[in-house]
């Protein structure tokens, strides 16, 4: 999937200080977690809540496994290049995920190194060393940001997937994981016949046709952020938000249903 070379830019410390508050959340979470809650089945299929959380550190631990490799020569991939590419190696993602659930028995304690092992591998590289991740090569800074999106909507699984569970999302990654989709939708429709805010975060242009200049568009898209992530992460159809009014759409190139989910 093709994507758009400028993307917007995000502050390295507020990316690294949202991925380990949000981290540090579900750590805290599980803590708690009974035998019992650990083994209910969670929205990814075949996924119970332990091998949920076994993944969730896992796309934290991604950051220092992709560290421990040789630093490619250059940059050739680009943040908006990441959501599209998420698919790409899912089966072997699951046989990592289920062996690590097996191999760690105490959750917090495993949560708890992955955090102390992530704050010292970001003390000890700048946000500018490229490394080698699944789309290509991308500065530390950028795949960080990445690490938003993986947080929070594994959070929000959690949540789904616990009664009364109440992960708190932190906003500065929820912030992140929203502008990063939002951009994304923009560079798989490019185009200005639309527009679409989630408020307080984001708002982009999007779709093909007759391009807004003044006044209100006549295709606005509007939702809220987490409703926002659940769509472009295939948690729920569009067609489903919009009749729970979840998402309010008006005018004829405002059904973003063709164009969702972004990850796969």
């Amino acid at each position: 999937m093709p994507a758009k070379k400028r993307t917007r830019t995000y502050d390295p410390a507020r990316t690294r200080a949202a991925v380990l508050a949000q981290l540090g959340h579900v750590r805290t979470a599980v803590r708690g977690l009974s035998a019992e809650q650990l083994a209910l089945p969670t929205r990814l299929e075949g996924w119970t809540v332990r091998e949920l959380v076994a993944h969730i550190g896992m796309a934290a631990t991604a950051v220092g496994r992709s560290l421990a490799l040789p630093e490619p020569a250059r940059q050739d991939a680009v943040l908006l290049d990441w959501p599209f590419a998420t698919s790409a190696n899912s089966a072997a993602i699951d046989d990592f995920t289920r062996r690590l659930a097996a191999e760690q028995p105490d959750l917090d304690a495993y949560l708890a190194e992955v955090e102390r092992g992530l704050a010292e591998q970001l003390d000890a590289h700048p946000g500018t060393r490229l490394l080698a991740t699944n789309v290509g090569a991308l500065p530390l800074a950028d795949y960080l940001v990445t690490r938003t999106v993986e947080l929070v909507v594994h959070t929000d699984d959690l949540n789904a997937a616990v009664p009364g569970l109440d992960v708190p999302q932190d906003k500065q990654a929820l912030a992140a994981a929203t502008r990063l989709l939002a951009d994304a939708l923009a560079a798989k429709a490019p185009g200005g016949s639309t527009e679409v805010r989630i408020p307080p975060y984001a708002v982009v242009q999007c779709v093909e046709g007759p391009r807004h200049t003044r006044g209100t568009p006549p295709n606005v898209v509007e939702t809220d952020p987490l409703t926002w992530i659940r769509l472009a992460a295939g948690r729920i159809a569009w067609r489903e938000a919009v009749a729970d009014a979840k998402v309010s759409a008006s005018g004829e190139r405002a059904d973003l249903d063709a164009l969702l989910p972004l990850m796969a």
